[in-house]
């Protein structure tokens, strides 16, 4: 599926859909360039799900954690961006991190990836014909779920 994100509009709207079809053990995971909008649709999912504070890039701290009461289901937002090595994943604990969360993953590559888990938003984020596009494949899990498709 591709969903044109011509403005903010379009992302929140977007990042709206998401949020109200999240559940517990959910992985989106935001692919795409350097500048290509990842971050901003994480803080749109995070506000989404009731979060008003500050959402800061995880690139450095590389793990941010978002817990209710704050926004409606328990928040793990990750940038794999500096890893090296997939297998630098389990040095960070992140299995301890994913338990009743969901998990914004921002460059997923560098983790692994997480298409291949059923609950797997994959998204890209990408510029055709001069337009920012959302290019969406979701996993069984959401593909079963009443609102998505």
């Amino acid at each position: 599926m591709i969903i044109p994100l011509p403005d903010l509009a379009a992302t929140d709207a977007l990042a709206r859909r998401i949020a109200t079809l999240l559940h517990p053990g959910d992985v989106v995971a935001l692919s795409g360039g350097l500048g290509a909008g990842k971050t901003t649709l994480a803080r749109a999912i995070i506000a989404a799900l009731g979060y008003a504070g500050e959402v800061p890039s995880p690139s450095f701290a590389i793990i941010e954690v978002y817990d209710p009461p704050a926004l409606r289901l328990r928040v793990v937002h990750a940038d794999f961006y500096r890893l090296e090595d997939p297998e630098e994943v389990a040095e960070l604990g992140l299995d301890d991190y994913r338990a009743d969360a969901v998990l914004i993953a921002e460059w997923p590559e560098h983790a692994g990836g997480f298409a291949q888990e059923p609950a797997c938003l994959s998204i890209r984020l990408e510029i055709l014909e001069n337009e920012r596009v959302a290019i969406v494949e979701a996993g069984p899990d959401w593909l079963e779920r009443r609102g998505w498709t």
